[in-house]
């Protein structure tokens, strides 16, 4: 008998035996879990007066079609996303496939891209980690934005190039591929993600028939249930690394393949995979279990729990999610970023002080910044809180949109650096926030509105046009504006016909003065609170305008609230980084006093001298400091 490889001996150790498809989903139907879940109604929503519901009585929104909204090509949100998309469209094919046919020991034409994405399998990957940390792993990433960008653009060449690396894909035995990678159940994800986009969003008819293969042969591999990182360090296996799989993360898009009519048993194995007994149900029930925890993965896995509710009618997993959310903000940085370390901390503990200085790899942006928005998206559809509104808002401005630009060489931006001698910097090449990036960059046309039978409610305010047809009537409405570098959004609304409907228009949280809405030229008399959505329902005609101000002003944000002195200068939405290469002291007041002397930068006057302060969106190679020590 030849001796098997470690990561055969793992698989068999978990599963027992290889298991047929058939096999599997009869035992999984066997569970007495499924006998209870499956009994779940359709989500439906808790009374109002239940104050510990995380959600309304309303109607669940619904998210625009991507090619819906198009953003104007002058605002940098636009600009990353052409950017971006540029890099992925130009990547060689053969490439792209050469980790997956050398996988699968096929030819192999093309040169290697190099970093994570190569085939290469060393023996001591921590020192090796540049090269073939995880062959081909965001490949199924790639996919999907590149379906989504279709869809936002009607590109035919972002189309056909997808279709060309699906039908190579088909190609791939799966079995040589998945058997020994190091994260099998990761690099499923990506694909039955990007199999749904290239369903929905380009017609790909063949999509669902090459999941189902994929899902055939990844059962046969993977562990059968969510198992924690600790546990599968319990099991043989070849390193570390082969110990952090993200099999949590897969239920969101099974759920949305159940959805989308790839068959009921994606939703079966939805449900085995679901991280319960220690995540899910301890943060149901209000137990902060986040700290130490892989920060983006089991954010990611926060989706997951929302796909179970939406999905199943499963409360418990809108708490946890919900809960979840809230915990998370607990720890986060001014910036709306978290997980130092790329591990979620223990609030109140001093830990995210001590992350200014004992590390540069502050929040894992294109990755958490992607999973955050997701998080965001189904809350807010959900409960229609203005709150999920604001914190996707800080994530936007603070974080991604001040990524350093993906190279074609495959250098892409990893680490925000909160440091107190911050820089933007480039990590290795290919690694998983280059999958993400693409994915995200896409999503934002689907983050600035959403949609109910009432009408339209905004939730970013970003230069666009979002365009959709009821009934008969085709409706435009075009937003201009300078924000968040001025107070003001303007809203054109064009229909061919008179038509009654609602625009609901969110009133962040910061807005420390009385916000005002003008419709042609007059004063609205609506409920414009803070943090909520503020909501016009008329009848609409051809040129109809409206005008929202969003007053702004400086505040102090302190990193946590055991260290009140140590604190960031915040204006409106926009966290803003005090450009320097000390660490220095300035009083709150100095700090308060900021004055603005140029689009995007402010300046403190202090004993050090002048200090400027800017967003870091526009940040370049200059040493900055996200957080100030001012004197207790």
């Amino acid at each position: 008998m030849s001796k098997k490889r470690p990561s055969q001996q793992r698989t068999n150790l978990i599963w027992k035996k290889s298991v047929s498809r058939r096999e599997l989903i009869r035992s999984l139907a066997s569970l007495a879990f499924f006998s209870t879940i499956a009994k779940f109604p359709v989500p439906a929503m808790a009374k109002s007066e239940d104050a510990k519901a995380p959600y309304l009585s309303n109607q669940l929104l619904s998210e625009f079609n991507y090619g819906q909204v198009q953003l104007a090509d002058d605002c940098l949100a636009k600009k990353q996303f052409t950017q971006t998309m540029s890099v992925i469209q130009s990547l060689d094919e053969d490439s792209i496939m050469r980790p997956l046919r050398m996988r699968a020991g096929l030819p192999a034409p093309g040169l290697d891209l190099g970093g994570w994405y190569d085939a290469w399998d060393g023996t001591d990957i921590f020192h090796e980690i540049e090269r073939g940390f995880a062959p081909a792993h965001c490949f199924g990433q790639w996919l999907s934005a590149l379906a989504r960008a279709h869809a936002i653009t009607g590109s035919l060449a972002m189309k056909e190039k997808m279709q060309r690396l699906i039908a190579e894909y088909s190609k791939i035995p799966a079995e040589k591929y998945y058997r020994g990678l190091r994260y099998p159940g990761y690099t499923y994800e990506k694909i039955v993600c990007a199999m749904l986009d290239a369903h929905k969003l380009a017609g790909q008819s063949d999509a669902f028939k090459i999941m189902d293969a994929t899902t055939d042969t990844i059962l046969q591999i993977i562990p059968n249930k969510a198992l924690s990182h600790d546990e599968i360090r319990k099991l043989p296996h070849i390193d570390e690394s082969y110990c952090w799989d993200e099999l949590y993360t897969l239920p969101e898009n099974l759920y949305i393949a159940y959805q989308a009519g790839a068959g009921e048993r994606y939703k079966e194995i939805a449900r085995c995979y679901l991280k319960d007994d220690t995540f899910f149900n301890p943060l149901s029930e209000g137990k902060n279990v986040l700290p130490g925890l892989h920060a983006y993965s089991h954010c990611n896995a926060l989706s997951s729990a929302m796909q179970a509710y939406l999905t199943d009618g499963s409360r418990k997993h809108l708490q946890a999610a919900s809960n979840a959310l809230d915990m998370i903000q607990q720890q986060s940085f001014a910036t709306g970023g978290w997980g130092p370390h790329e591990s979620f901390v223990n609030p109140g503990k001093g830990q995210l002080l001590g992350s200014l200085t004992d590390t540069h790899k502050s929040f894992e942006t294109p990755c958490g910044a992607f999973a955050h928005f997701k998080l965001c998206r189904y809350l807010l559809r959900v409960t229609r809180n203005a709150k999920y509104g604001d914190s996707l808002e800080q994530v936007f401005y603070n974080t991604i949109l001040g990524a350093k630009p993906l190279q074609a060489d495959g250098r892409g931006f990893y680490y925000s650096d909160y440091n107190f001698y911050g820089e933007k910097y480039y990590r290795y090449a290919w690694t998983c926030c280059t999958g993400s990036l693409p994915q995200i960059v896409c999503d934002y046309h689907i983050s600035a509105y959403f949609q109910d039978p009432d009408g339209i409610l905004v939730n970013l305010y970003v230069p666009s046009t979002l365009e959709y047809t009821n009934g008969k009537n085709k409706i435009q409405l075009i937003q201009k504006t300078n924000y968040p570098f001025e107070e003001t959004a303007n809203f054109t609304v064009n229909c061919p016909s008179p038509e009654t409907f609602t625009i609901s228009f969110r009133i962040p949280s910061w807005v420390s003065q009385t916000p005002t809405l003008l419709i042609n030229g007059q004063r609205s008399k609506i409920d414009m609170s803070v943090g909520k959505f503020a909501s016009v329902k008329r009848t609409w005609s051809m040129g109809d305008t409206v005008e929202l101000t969003l007053p702004m002003s400086t505040r102090l944000i302190p990193i946590a609230p055991e260290n009140p002195d140590i604190v960031a200068l915040v204006y409106g939405p926009l966290a803003l980084f005090a450009i320097t290469d000390k660490e220095i002291s300035l009083t709150k007041r100095q700090m308060l006093e900021a004055k603005r002397v140029a689009h995007d930068q402010w300046q403190v006057e202090g004993k050090v001298g002048r200090v400027s302060f800017k967003p870091f969106t526009a940040i370049d190679k200059e040493v900055y400091s996200l957080y100030v020590r001012t004197p207790g």
